[in-house]
């Protein structure tokens, strides 16, 4: 589902995996974004939220064109105001633990689809178009 305020967002990936828990999605969004798109692979948990208004600010502020989440958001009414692409399965109102911080720039799978740190995500109210090398649309 489309959660951010904008619904077309393309990028360069970086990737999170982490379960249940953000320390990495904050680490990674408070880096310069340099329109790259950040796939976080929350192992589809809807238990928690893995990012809320002001992860998704520091996305904005750092230049990150969008998030993309296998899992759940919270502040949804706020980050659909923000200049920034955010795709998720959900929303829950319950914030991530900080104990585990996962792993940073590694192959994540979910969706039937394998997204490599440096491959590109295109996105649109129809779906997420995943490709190994930069397209010209």
């Amino acid at each position: 589902r489309d959660f951010g305020g904008k619904l077309r967002f393309s990028g360069q990936v970086s990737t999170v995996r982490c379960y249940e828990n953000n320390p990495l999605v904050r680490k990674a969004l408070e880096e310069p974004g340099m329109g790259r798109v950040l796939v976080v692979d929350g192992g589809a948990s809807m238990r928690c939220a893995l990012l809320g208004d002001m992860l998704a600010e520091s996305g904005v502020k750092n230049g990150w064109a969008g998030i993309i989440v296998n899992g759940c958001i919270r502040d949804s009414a706020d980050i659909a105001k923000m200049a920034l692409g955010v795709k998720a399965l959900g929303t829950h109102p319950l914030k991530s633990s900080k104990r585990d911080p996962g792993l940073r720039d590694v192959l994540v799978a979910f969706g039937g689809v394998a997204i490599a740190p440096g491959d590109w995500v295109y996105a649109d109210a129809d779906g997420i178009l995943v490709s190994k090398e930069q397209l010209t649309l």
